[in-house]
């Protein structure tokens, strides 16, 4: 397993399918903003459902992360972004999902 985050990439079908169906961590952005920090057991799935998502949908881009901590790091990202903008990604508040 890796613990680097891979490039920015395009947030469609084919991108998304090529990633691993491993533990991790993913951050999908619109416009250099981030809108939603998500982790899962498999984060292939969690971007599949990301893709038809709502809110996600409009999304352009995103990262990932391969990782047994996902839950640590998903926790980290969150905080990171919190302290930064006062508040939780676009698609993560209560509303957006």
């Amino acid at each position: 397993m890796s613990d680097e985050w891979s490039q920015w990439l395009d947030f469609d079908r084919a991108n998304v399918d090529a990633v691993p169906e491993s533990p991790g961590v993913c951050v999908i952005h619109a416009s250099m903003k981030i809108l939603y920090i998500g982790a899962s057991q498999n984060i292939r799935q969690e971007l599949q459902s990301r893709l038809s998502g709502q809110c996600t949908a409009r999304a352009k881009r995103f990262r990932y992360i391969v990782t047994p901590a996902f839950e640590t790091i998903k926790e980290q990202q969150v905080k990171e972004y919190v302290s930064k903008h006062g508040k939780l990604p676009p698609c993560m508040e209560q509303n957006a999902i």
